[in-house]
């Protein structure tokens, strides 16, 4: 009883803020009290409206009310410390509105940690003891604290709902099934939980292979945002490298073009300058010439006149002056047509080709792959006649069914010679070749068998790593075994984990690189997934057991399933 009161006492000196015991405690005018801090950080949050109110009873308090100190709680809250109080619990102890709250405490209610589905009641750790220590309670049903525990009470038999009805698709009691549900296909509600459980586990095991598959989409989606920067990269830094190359090449024309003006200019005016030195020479030699004539013409001596004239009158050779002025004055313009011309052709290349340029990069577009079938049925849409091509199987695979089944001899048959034959190990090809989106399914009965996808050109005879399938990189193939599967691509095993069928359904999307192996039965289970890019048309393989092994396990067979 005396706890009770401590416990009442501690309640009542507990801060409603940091629910914690008052420290410095104050009274507001509604006459609640609240640690100093607590209710100054309160009220600090409006002091942009200018209106102050209890965190409790709501009354506001215009203006902001003075605090002052609370001596009577004050010392109150320090004797109780001293007989041993302890703090309140933590605010995560108590059950907020989101919280299940236990049944049993009085005051603030702690959380709920169990309900029981017997008591349907629920409890925190304190008042959940008894249900560890007590005999009788031990054997209650224990559960995680639901919100709306009530609803496993019948409310027309007050009664615990232990039964589902199959037929309405509800919770009912004991009372209901003999009642209003009978005749009725029920069952214990645990035996219902069994079996939606098992659809539940099945569910979520599509959901998260569906995550896988959308977790390898995104990863092909990431590669192809980080190949189209690549490129685009690529072609950015080369197309600068090309038009820097045909700046160069301008500039370098320009220079040789007018480094050849200036040597023509210095060969033409050097030429023109030694005629006008010979002319003005000439004139010289003229001009001497013509003042001893006329100083001859003065002479009274007649003697004198005679005996010099004869080497006075004799001219020197003139200079050809034939060619001069005969040029018209043009002399390098038409060089600057000539540039013109080129210049005009260029810009008529640029804009045609800058033309097929834009054309050429708008045209990029990333043909993203279409989703892969979910269904059989939707898979079926895909489905191909494919049969087995004669003159590729090894001598020991029997054909038979339309060449839709190959069994596994231990004599060999009566084939002819043939290039396209596998000699070494018992394989065939399909006649048909797969492009596009495509799809089939394979069945077989013995031991195992080889599903694959191969170029033609793969060898047919020779070591196993290069005419197996799976062991190049011609071929991909999953092997396909009573207790397990394994792929293979180019000698690389990867192991495979999927429930086991004797009925393997492949699906192929050669423009998208998409190859898929599924476990076919009552539902479609994905196996194996492979992307990548196919540079060749592709042809469907089976193979059974090497020859090796004929004679002790013959009999084995394979066929391609008619898909209606």
């Amino acid at each position: 009883m005396a706890q009770k009161e401590v416990q009442l006492d501690q309640e009542t000196i507990s801060c409603s803020i940091c629910l914690d015991l008052l420290k410095d405690p104050v009274t507001i005018p509604c006459g609640h009290s609240y640690c100093i801090n607590c209710i100054k950080s309160f009220w600090n949050r409006n002091d942009e409206k200018k209106i102050y109110s209890c965190p409790q009873c709501r009354q506001t308090f215009t203006p902001r009310p003075v605090l002052v100190k609370n001596t009577m709680l004050a010392v109150l809250v320090e004797e109780l410390k001293k007989t041993g109080l302890q703090a309140a619990p933590a605010d995560h102890c108590y059950a907020g509105p989101e919280d299940v709250a236990c049944d049993f405490c009085t005051g603030r209610k702690l959380k709920a940690v169990k309900s029981c589905l017997m008591c349907l009641a629920s409890y925190c750790e304190k008042h959940l003891q008894p249900h560890y220590d007590v005999a009788p309670l031990k054997k209650h049903k224990l559960v995680e604290p639901p919100k709306k525990l009530q609803e496993n009470i019948c409310s027309r038999h007050d009664e615990v709902m232990k039964m589902f009805c199959r037929t309405d698709q509800q919770c009912i009691c004991y009372l209901c099934s003999v009642d209003e549900h009978k005749g009725h296909d029920t069952v214990s509600a645990a035996a219902e939980r069994t079996e939606r459980q098992r659809e539940l586990q099945l569910r979520r095991q599509q959901i998260q292979q569906r995550i896988q598959d959308r977790d390898k989409d995104v990863k092909v989606l990431q590669q192809e945002v980080e190949a189209i920067n690549g490129s685009a990269d690529k072609a950015v830094e080369d197309s600068e490298k090309i038009f820097t190359e045909l700046i160069r090449l301008m500039e370098k024309r320009s220079s040789d073009v007018k480094q050849q003006i200036r040597s023509q200019q210095k060969t033409e005016v050097s030429r023109v300058k030694e005629l006008q030195e010979k002319l003005e020479q000439e004139i010289t030699e003229l001009k001497r010439k013509d003042a001893e004539l006329k100083q001859l013409s003065h002479t009274e001596d007649h003697n004198q006149f005679l005996h010099n004239y004869p080497s006075l009158s004799r001219l020197s050779e003139s200079t050809d002056s034939s060619s001069i002025n005969i040029r018209p004055l043009s002399y390098f313009e038409d060089v600057t047509a000539a540039v013109s011309q080129l210049r005009e052709k260029l810009q008529d290349i640029l804009r045609d080709t800058w033309t097929n340029i834009s054309l050429t990069v708008t045209e990029v577009d990333v043909s993203l792959s279409q989703p892969e079938p979910r269904t059989r049925a939707d898979f079926l849409k895909y489905s191909q006649e494919i049969t087995l091509d004669p003159n590729t199987a090894n001598t020991y695979l029997l054909l038979s069914e339309g060449n839709r089944k190959a069994t596994l001899m231990s004599q060999q048959q009566s084939y002819s010679s043939h290039p396209d034959r596998f000699v070494d190990y018992c394989q065939v090809l399909s006649r048909e070749s797969l492009t596009g989106r495509c799809y089939w399914e394979v069945e077989w009965r013995g031991g195992g068998v080889n599903v694959a996808v191969t170029y033609k050109n793969i060898s047919r005879s020779g070591s196993w790593d290069e005419c197996v399938f799976g062991f190049n990189d011609k071929s991909l193939v999953l092997h396909c075994y009573k207790n397990c599967y394994e792929f293979w691509y180019n000698n690389v095993e990867t192991p495979v984990s999927g429930p086991r069928s004797f009925r393997v359904g492949v699906y192929l999307d050669h423009s998208a690189g998409v190859l898929s192996f599924y476990s076919v039965s009552e539902t479609m289970t994905l196996l194996h997934r492979v992307q990548t890019t196919f540079t060749q048309t592709l042809y469907a393989g089976l193979s059974l057991l090497p020859c090796e092994s004929l004679f002790a396990k013959h009999g084995f067979s394979v066929k391609l399933c008619e898909l209606k």
